[in-house]
């Protein structure tokens, strides 16, 4: 995908074309933000941009683009072309010294068909600590004709000493109505859908699409389920009771992970009513991503209006974090019930 068509980042990109155009993007960049905005789209778009067969050139200024219809643009994208390697966590969930060795003895050999030669670590956060260090003599001394691009949403997991061989680009969240439009794209999703999920997705086209691909009245309801068991609790065993009912997966035999995603899509869409509470309770004229629970949310603005709000919003948002953390759904579920 050319830098044209990726949505959204557009400072971000317009600096990474006009380096490309001038021939003075560094050897190795690390690529972060949040999940789901298209990190590895850009990454791909950098791969072409520096392979591209017919380049095209910013007539209102100094950037570079590429055509993304040549052959080696084709095959880049397809993942079939041999100047391009990407490395991504195999089936033990993270990215080997093994693979790393491969793509440092790769690199070091001159382009067979491109300008350069494009390693792209997909999830770099995953790489073992062997393979950092492994990989960082060629990010500090990176062969010529080369191009280092680590892709993570987890920066912090990688070592310092890899941080600091790689200039950082961040890409942000992206805006609700460019998430809609991305699945208004995708066949089978309706603009109300498209919405809803945008609004809930907090930013991220991928968690966006998982919401209005499953469908996500179950995470609503738990969500809502949530509020209202603890709105009317009057002690912790109570407020516990309704954690109980808010824990994703609680007592199946899923993988750790996939009741982490669960949990952490229920816990961002009680952000998102939380949001429409406050606009509720507030008497705000503002969009609702939740506007079809109208009768709902002011039930709800009684006893989630004021000060209690923004707090129950914070410790949303620290679950949030906690998830990432990988804490427990279980314990991430009983501690937000007690903080609401």
């Amino acid at each position: 995908m050319p830098f044209r068509d990726v949505v959204g980042h557009r400072a971000v990109i317009s600096r990474i074309a006009q380096a490309v155009a001038g021939d003075s993007l560094p050897p190795s960049v690390l690529l972060t933000g949040p999940g789901g905005v298209g990190k590895r789209l850009v990454a791909g778009a950098i791969a072409q941009a520096l392979n591209c067969g017919a380049p095209r050139r910013d007539a209102s200024g100094p950037a570079v683009d590429a055509c993304g219809s040549c052959s080696a643009c084709r095959r880049i994208a397809g993942g079939a072309y041999p100047d391009v390697l990407v490395l991504a966590p195999g089936e033990g969930g993270s990215i080997t010294v093994d693979q790393v060795r491969v793509a440092i003895e790769q690199v070091g050999y001159r382009p067979f068909e491109g300008r350069r030669r494009v390693i792209v670590v997909d999830d770099a956060d995953l790489l073992v600590p062997a393979a950092q260090n492994a990989l960082l003599k060629t990010l500090e001394e990176p062969p010529p004709r080369s191009q280092f691009v680590l892709v993570t949403a987890r920066p912090d997991m990688l070592l310092d000493t890899v941080r600091s061989r790689c200039p950082r680009l961040r890409l942000g969240h992206l805006g609700s109505d460019d998430v809609a439009g991305i699945l208004l794209r995708r066949p089978g999703i309706d603009e109300r859908a498209a919405r809803s999920a945008a609004a809930a997705a907090g930013g991220s086209a991928g968690r966006a699409l998982q919401l209005a691909s499953s469908g996500h009245e179950g995470t609503r309801e738990a969500a809502i389920g949530l509020l209202r068991s603890v709105s009317a609790a009057r002690d912790t065993r109570a407020r516990l009771a309704g954690a109980k009912d808010f824990a994703a997966g609680r007592g199946s035999r899923r993988a750790p992970a996939a009741d982490r995603r669960e949990l952490r899509e229920r816990l961002q869409m009680l952000a998102s009513l939380l949001r429409d509470i406050a606009a509720v309770a507030a008497g705000a004229a503002v969009p609702l991503a939740n506007a079809d629970l109208d009768g709902a949310l002011r039930d709800l603005a009684g006893a989630w209006g004021g000060a209690r709000g923004p707090r129950a919003f914070a410790a949303v948002y620290e679950a949030l974090d906690a998830v990432e953390r990988n804490v427990g759904p279980k314990v991430v579920a009983d501690w937000v019930a007690c903080r609401l």
